[in-house]
């Protein structure tokens, strides 16, 4: 008997297969049958409003899995609708997904991130970014008919500081804004970093899929201090990067796969949208649709991609 998913993902293949023959720089202008709405996800008491772009493509009627992206910029710019943004999204729902590109509160655009702002506001922007990422899930969750997606299956994927905050609800935040049972199928994290491993455990634990460059000088790539701040400075705060979190869920002998990229610096905060398009579909495939366990570590150079791939 053939199942809804493996319906779906026969569907996906056939996809896959037609997408190769076009380039990622024409993709949104051969995509017709792409919708992109703009919606308000939640609103605050001084009436700043926060707002989300969903993207879904017409040919897919049935319930979809949710890919729910944060962008990146130091919580202080970046936005929700950037071309490269955009570009990605509409990819995502050309293969049968439903997408949200949100929008969260900027806590760091007068103070930016750097070793003189202080650590505790740092930490503060990590909580905040995750308090709108709930709000945008409850949202999302509250009018699944109208979205038409299946809230069992919310891959959370986001890049730099979107890495950050989305690593940090996954594995740091204590949520009092979404129910209790509730528990997002996966994260793709580029470029991300947290604050703690100690609360990642095997109840906590979801499949993850990390990428990071081992020179990145903002996010470490392992343990060290954000921006690698010196212990005397005010905006000194030890960060757990993807190798972190990577052996953090070896050693619970949970699902997750590492491309770490040598040399490679923080422009792999977004590279792997499209250069690990295709990984990025195969590991939601296998390890957050199929529940299939697998720990793999992949290691790559910067002479391994041609211009073309980057």
């Amino acid at each position: 008997m053939i199942t809804k998913y493996k319906l779906y993902f026969l569907t996906l293949v056939v996809s896959l297969l037609l997408l190769g023959c076009a380039s990622k720089q024409n993709f949104i202008d051969k995509s017709k049958s792409i919708t992109k709405e703009t919606y308000t996800y939640h609103t605050f008491e001084n009436k700043n409003k926060l707002q989300l772009d969903f993207y879904q493509s017409i040919n897919y009627k049935n319930t979809k899995p949710l890919i729910l992206y944060v962008h990146g910029g130091g919580f202080s710019g970046g936005a929700r609708d950037e071309n490269y943004i955009k570009n990605y999204c509409s990819k995502m729902a050309k293969n049968g997904f439903a997408v949200a590109s949100i929008s969260y509160r900027l806590t760091m655009k007068k103070l930016g991130f750097g070793c003189n702002t202080e650590a505790s506001l740092k930490k503060e922007a990590f909580i905040k970014a995750s308090e709108d990422i709930s709000y945008a899930t409850k949202y999302l969750i509250d009018n699944k008919k109208k979205f038409n997606i299946d809230t069992t299956k919310i891959i959370l994927v986001g890049s730099s500081a979107g890495a950050e905050a989305i690593l940090n609800l996954a594995y740091v935040y204590e949520n009092k804004i979404l129910a209790k049972e509730f528990k997002y199928a996966g994260v793709i994290a580029m470029a991300g970093a947290i604050t703690s491993i100690e609360k990642i455990s095997t109840k906590r634990a979801i499949p993850t899929l990390l990428f990071h460059g081992t020179k990145d000088k903002l996010v470490p790539y392992n343990v060290a201090p954000h921006h690698y701040c010196k212990k005397n400075k005010k905006g000194y705060l030890q960060l757990y990067g993807s190798k972190a979190i990577a052996n953090k869920l070896k050693e619970l002998n949970t699902s997750y796969n590492l491309y770490t990229i040598q040399n490679g610096n923080h422009s792999w905060n977004s590279k792997p949208m499209f250069v690990y398009f295709r990984e990025m579909i195969s590991f939601i495939d296998h390890q957050v649709l199929q529940s299939k366990y697998q720990q793999k570590e992949v290691v790559k150079k910067i002479s391994d991609y041609t211009s073309t791939d980057l």
